[in-house]
């Protein structure tokens, strides 16, 4: 086992990958001798040149759809956005292309793309550079959407995510590139479609992922302290979700609470609320609540842009909440 920072956990598995397959390649602005925005390609164009690890313009359009044309033909590109916002110049190469053409060729393409960056609310980073774009690719048919929370899973998810023959959107959290964690040294894989449970409980499910996973386990000695037993589960898998998992949990704790950095409008958290609804409504005890990121624009005051994430205390007041309403109805 070695301690690693998380974009040194997603540095290594590009690397493993790409020291196995000469067909992985690496594409996006800064990525070679700069090494990357967050240094997730460190080094990796002295290894592997400058064809493999390749420099771009700034024209996310372009060389995403550059990526797609690669990948088609038998290569396996990682496309880096600097940040994840920008990836927006490129939607429609993502939507009408990396999506559409596994299904518009009959089958005859297959796309083993994965579009990776760093993306959430970080520190006044300012609104353009602090978006949250999972629930704008989740609409999108033909898409694997993932995101990391730990070096562990970050590392395993990746490596799974380049090997995969379906485009793989993979988040990456601003904040959470410096997380450092023990990790094992052979070479491991972790599934792209399955939930972590990173807390077993009796009380609860508490549904999140990516940063907001912290800010849940900064909830939890309150909670305990005061007798409650969440579960906790880390989504990982944001398209497809993981249901059949999900489902175990509500049926043993009847009552459910999101806790997501996406915005409340349309983000993960209705599309969860939806499924729960229609998949597991009669094994609900209380309506699910769901607390997400405000419906505007990031602040880049510091204080005004922590005020629209949701923090550690509201969590606490959450659960304590939905748990004695319950208790209410049964007495």
């Amino acid at each position: 086992m070695s301690k690693i920072f998380m974009f040194d956990a997603l540095r290594a598995a590009t690397d493993e990958e790409m020291a196995k397959d000469p067909t992985v390649c690496v594409i996006g602005e800064d990525v070679g001798h700069y090494g990357g925005s967050y240094k997730v390609t460190k080094d990796l164009h002295s290894k592997y040149g400058d064809l493999r690890v390749l420099d771009t313009p700034i024209a996310e359009n372009s060389f995403t759809g550059m990526a797609i044309g690669a990948a088609i033909t038998g290569l396996r590109p990682i496309v880096e956005g600097m940040n994840m916002s920008f990836l927006l110049l490129a939607f429609n190469q993502i939507s009408n292309n990396a999506g559409m053409l596994r299904y518009t060729s009959g089958g005859n393409f297959t796309l083993p793309l994965v579009i990776r960056g760093p993306g959430g609310v970080g520190r006044q980073l300012g609104a353009e550079h602090s978006q949250r774009l999972e629930a704008y690719f989740q609409a999108i048919p033909g898409l694997k959407i993932v995101a990391c929370s730990t070096p562990y899973n970050a590392k395993g998810l990746l490596k799974s995510a380049i090997r995969d023959n379906n485009p793989v959107v993979f988040f990456e959290h601003v904040l959470l590139y410096n997380l450092q964690e023990e990790i094992p040294q052979e070479e491991y894989f972790l599934p792209l479609n399955k939930v972590e449970f990173v807390r077993k409980g009796k009380d609860i499910t508490i549904l999140t992922y990516s940063r907001m996973r912290h800010h849940v386990i900064q909830a939890l000695p309150a909670l305990l302290k005061e007798g409650y037993d969440p579960e906790v589960i880390d989504l990982i898998s944001l398209k497809p979700l993981d249901i059949d998992s999900i489902s175990i949990s509500v049926k043993k704790t009847h009552k459910v609470l999101i806790v997501e950095e996406c915005m409340k409008t349309a983000g993960i958290g209705a599309e969860l609320i939806a499924q729960i609804n229609e998949y597991l409504f009669d094994e609900l005890d209380a309506p699910v609540v769901r607390l997400s990121s405000q419906d505007i624009p990031t602040p880049y005051n510091g204080s005004l842009e922590q005020a629209t994430v949701i923090q550690p205390s509201q969590i606490v007041d959450s659960v304590k909440s939905i748990i004695t309403s319950v208790k209410a109805i049964i007495t």
